[in-house]
């Protein structure tokens, strides 16, 4: 029974094999660096909170409120933080 698989997996067979490997390794890498969180884009408990100025700006800029919207409600941001201020 010597010699029942014959002469081995041959160069294609190891080959593919090699690649399999490499292809495999390679979607392990991308996927633990695409789920862990970046510095660039934190996010769950380490993310950097946006003021609710900033939001405002944002929306503004693009283009989700108009001038007019915009100014009115900066006025009742404005108004907001002197009343909190003033209790403090």
């Amino acid at each position: 029974m010597m010699g029942w698989y014959g002469s081995g997996m041959g160069f294609a067979g190891w080959f593919f094999m090699g690649l399999f490997w490499l292809v495999l390794l390679g979607v392990i890498i991308w996927a633990v660096v695409r789920l862990l969180p970046s510095r660039q884009h934190p996010t769950g408990g380490t993310s950097v909170t946006e003021t609710p100025e900033e939001i405002l700006d944002r929306r503004f800029a693009r283009g989700e409120i108009d001038a007019e919207t915009y100014r009115a409600q900066r006025e009742v941001l404005a108004e907001s933080r002197g009343r909190r201020q003033d209790r403090a």
